[in-house]
């Protein structure tokens, strides 16, 4: 492998674990609203699949109303484990709070 190869190997290598980083990070963002979000759809689970954890549907706020967000796979984290996205009512509002990697107990 030439020196320019292994350069652009060397640099796509870092923008593979910048972009890791990215998707790892999480905001704290919440959501205060003062409609109940609809019930919950169940969905069927599909085959489990060895690496990732299910991750189940939720009702998301895009301003105006409630639209529903299908359930989907995620990479595992060892030593952690996944508490899904849901909304909390307290009072008269109803808070949203973002799914999350917790670590196991």
């Amino acid at each position: 492998m030439n020196l320019r190869n292994m350069a652009t190997a060397l640099l796509l290598a870092m923008a593979a674990a910048s972009a890791s980083t990215i998707v790892a990070a999480r905001t704290d963002i919440g959501i205060n609203i003062g409609i109940a979000p609809p019930p919950v759809i169940v969905e069927p689970i599909p085959p489990p699949r060895v690496g990732y954890t299910w991750a189940p549907g939720y009702w998301h706020w895009n301003g105006h109303k409630h639209v529903w967000h299908k359930g989907y796979y995620l990479r595992e984290r060892p030593g952690y484990v996944w508490a899904p996205h849901h909304w909390e009512q307290r009072g008269d509002r109803w808070y949203f709070e973002g799914g999350r990697w917790e670590p196991r107990a």
